[in-house]
């Protein structure tokens, strides 16, 4: 039988945590012809993400704060929050500076345009 120290204990893979890492859907279309990326961003700030085209790769980074309630002490940690970067490799040609984006319940879309078919 489990004991209840093992039961309710910290996780033997606790040490492994890596941060907030954002998950991501890529499709593409040909009408329009583009990529559409989906990343899971739920309690991020859009403000305080930032999309950058780098090379073949969208980089997505910002931030999600841990919320601070006054006068809060935390019995159970779980949440993973903190900064983050994610980079999206593309094996097509883009033209980001026509990309287009949104942000609606803690999704964000990006429509980036193709180059070439």
């Amino acid at each position: 039988m489990t004991g209840h120290r093992e039961l309710w204990g910290v996780s033997r893979f606790a040490t492994q945590r890596r941060g907030f890492q954002p998950q991501c859907d890529c499709y593409r279309t040909d009408e329009p012809l583009a990529l559409h990326l989906t990343l899971e961003l739920p309690g991020v700030d859009p403000a305080a993400v930032r999309v950058v085209a780098a090379g073949t790769a969208l980089v997505v980074s910002g931030v999600r704060e841990r919320p601070h309630p006054a006068g809060a002490r935390y019995r159970q940690v779980e949440i993973e929050y903190g900064p983050f970067e994610r980079r999206i490799e593309l094996a097509e040609d883009v033209d980001a500076d026509a990309a287009t984006a949104t942000y609606e319940a803690g999704m964000l879309r990006l429509e980036v345009p193709l180059t070439s078919a």
